[in-house]
């Protein structure tokens, strides 16, 4: 083999890289491969009962990059800073292939590109079998595995297995099938007997499988992994590779980023990419970085671990020249000289099989025209309706704490101003009491949601990059799902809050009072939704409050909307506390209110028309005031959405 290879040459290669693995025999076009053999050394076969049944029957995927280099910009006015060095490599199918290197040498970057979820500020080619990737089509056929498990937490193994199921096969398969491949896929990954706890309550192993069984729905052909063993002990971590192991041993090409591998750890991967500063050190086989370091006058120490050496190595700690030797040695990523071929193969006990990747492009999905999702719109939106559901049963905080808070305010709020809805003397503690309720209508929903909704848009990240659902299925699933628990706990607190304090007994009023508090909880909670959308959960709650107190100065509570100074007027035409204190005053002193009781000597408000005109409202805006509302609503439910798309895109 030559030290350098054209993308579209056929590389010929061992379709196991180490002796003690199960060995595949892929067709003359490629596209079909079964188990020819089993291992000798203890790893399970593809054949065992472990393992899956329905292997990829698609053609093999043989992944090269060249020149890759990636900048990222530092912050405002601090420049730039590069990350990866125009570096090169080559990643064989059925290979478990680890990414090493120490903290900061770009190894999740890389990872980031090469699966196509970092597309800004990359330079150089990404090759799928000999041609320019697709990046649409190699979505298609690969997943992304986070660092950290972005579960939900809130629903059963099994209950995600099935949502993701319904999400990712087409719908013509049935729930019987469904459920026997979700059986197979737990069997396999030792999750059956835990098909029933809530992923918030799986052990930290169990959860890094979990994340790895959602994504095997639709048995991709190549997965990337970042730091799959982060958190766990040795015992788990020895189970998650060997796991991956037995994946890539079905055809897949798996790519991993680990940190620093025990030897034992280290000898199951096959295939290495040590990066350090964002240039390569090596590439090759796992077997052959031994004599790879002894071959540039870099040997490893005897009964030195080698991923601990080279990692030494990488971090400069025996001299930068070093690292510019072995990144000079390997081409930069660019040397093949160091991989397996069948001829570095002696083990007898096992048939090895050369083969030859196809150089064919990878065919068009037939799936294409409907998007990068599996499914349609209407099934994404029914089965994320589905998933919101059981999460609003079981949510402590969303649904059964904010009804209780809303329940319990409702009482104190109707103790305190007991009676006085229709007490002369009492008009002004009464509105006092209507902007309370405006008040804890706008702050419940609102910090409400942004302190859950960035937790949430870290599982919108993944799941909306692995294709599960469109963003636009997403946001409308989640503005349907709010709505009944919006209804309930709204319904109950201006029930409460109006027969308490003793408003007028007239139904047509109680429904304009009630159509109010649920507007503002719509709104206050489509703001927050726009505020969790592009800040984190600190910065979120610092400026929640802060953006609400322009709002409330606006209202006309403080200062009459007359009084108000002209160069601040627009500011009341954009407070929608303002429209719903206008609404509020609406439904219990306007539309030709009677004369009220009055207990006192003198009671000067006796009379509504009369506290109308001192508030300088008309007691008729009500549809007006409905009708501003629901503009507000649909512009920050809007603009929540465009931001959600924004980040997605930044990120990427």
């Amino acid at each position: 083999m030559s030290e350098k290879q054209s993308s579209a040459s056929p590389l010929q290669y061992s379709a196991v890289p180490s002796a003690d693995s199960a060995v595949i025999s892929y067709k003359s076009d490629g596209s079909d491969y079964v188990n020819i053999s089993e291992n000798v050394n203890g790893y399970p076969a593809v054949s065992k009962p472990q393992t899956f049944s329905r292997l990829p029957r698609r053609t093999p995927v043989d992944i090269q990059f060249d020149n890759i280099a990636y900048t990222a910009s530092l912050g405002f006015r601090k420049g730039k800073k590069k990350i990866l060095h125009d570096i090169g490599g080559r990643f064989l199918p059925s290979q478990l292939i680890a990414i090493m290197g120490p903290s900061g040498a770009g190894k999740s970057t890389l990872l980031d590109i090469l699966s196509g979820y970092r597309i800004t500020g990359v330079t150089g080619s990404v090759m799928v079998n000999g041609h320019e990737r697709n990046l649409e089509e190699f979505r298609r056929m690969s997943c992304y595995i986070t660092q950290d498990d972005r579960l939900q937490s809130l629903i059963t193994v099994n209950e995600n297995m099935m949502i993701a199921a319904d999400l990712k096969l087409e719908v013509h398969v049935t729930k019987e099938e469904k459920q026997q491949i979700i059986d197979e896929i737990l069997s396999t990954l030792g999750l059956s007997e835990h098909k029933d706890t809530r992923a918030g309550r799986l052990s930290g192993g169990q959860k890094k499988r979990l994340s790895i069984a959602l994504e095997l729905i639709t048995n991709p052909l190549v997965l990337f992994l970042d730091e799959p063993t982060t958190g766990l002990d040795s015992s788990s971590c020895t189970q998650c590779v060997s796991l991956l192991r037995i994946l890539a041993r079905q055809g897949r090409t798996i790519v991993c980023t680990i940190h620093q591998p025990s030897a034992s750890l280290f000898q199951q991967f096959d295939h290495v990419y040590v990066l350090a500063q964002g240039r390569c050190l090596y590439q090759g086989a796992t077997q052959q970085l031994v004599p790879y370091l002894a071959s540039v006058n870099l040997p490893c120490p005897m009964y030195h671990n080698p991923a601990d050496y080279v990692i030494e190595l990488a971090c400069g700690e025996y001299g930068i020249e070093k690292v510019d030797k072995m990144v000079t040695a390997s081409e930069n990523g660019h040397s093949l000289t160091w991989f397996r071929t069948p001829a570095d193969v002696t083990d007898e006990k096992t048939a090895i099989v050369p083969m030859v990747i196809s150089t064919e492009p990878v065919k068009k999905s037939k799936a294409s025209h409907r998007g990068l999702q599996e499914t349609s719109m209407w099934n994404q939106i029914k089965v994320l309706i589905r998933r919101g559901y059981i999460k609003t049963k079981r949510d402590q905080t969303m649904t059964h704490l904010r009804i209780a808070v809303n329940v319990l305010v409702a009482v104190m709020l109707g103790g305190l101003f007991i009676g006085e809805g229709n007490e002369g003397s009492r008009v002004l503690d009464n509105y006092n009491l209507l902007f309370g309720c405006l008040i804890h209508n706008m702050m419940t929903p609102m910090m409400i949601t942004i302190l859950t909704f960035p937790a949430e848009t870290s599982i919108l990240q993944k799941e909306h990059f692995n294709r599960w659902y469109s963003l636009k299925a997403y946001y409308l699933s989640i503005t349907l799902v709010d709505i009944p628990v919006m209804v309930v706990s709204s319904f109950l607190f201006s029930m409460l809050v109006y027969l308490l304090s003793g408003q007028p007994s007239d139904m047509n009023r109680f429904n304009m009072f009630f159509a109010i508090s649920l507007l503002i909880t719509y709104v206050a909670m489509s703001f927050g939704l726009m505020i969790g959308a592009i800040f984190n959960v600190v910065n979120g709650t610092f400026l929640g409050p802060c953006l609400s107190v322009p709002v409330m100065m606006f209202a006309g509570f403080g200062v009459n909307l007359a009084d108000m100074p002209k160069y601040l007027k627009w500011g009341t035409y954009i407070s929608y506390l303002r429209y719903g204190l206008e609404g509020y005053v609406s439904a219990i002193y306007g539309y030709g209110r009677e004369v009220l009781d009055c207990v006192a000597l003198y009671c000067h408000y006796k009379f509504p028309h009369k506290f109308l005109n001192e508030i300088t409202m008309t007691g008729d805006q009500f549809w007006n005031d409905i009708l501003a509302l629901c503009v507000i609503l649909l512009i920050l439910r809007s603009a929540a959405y465009f931001l959600l798309r924004l980040r997605l895109k930044s990120l990427r």
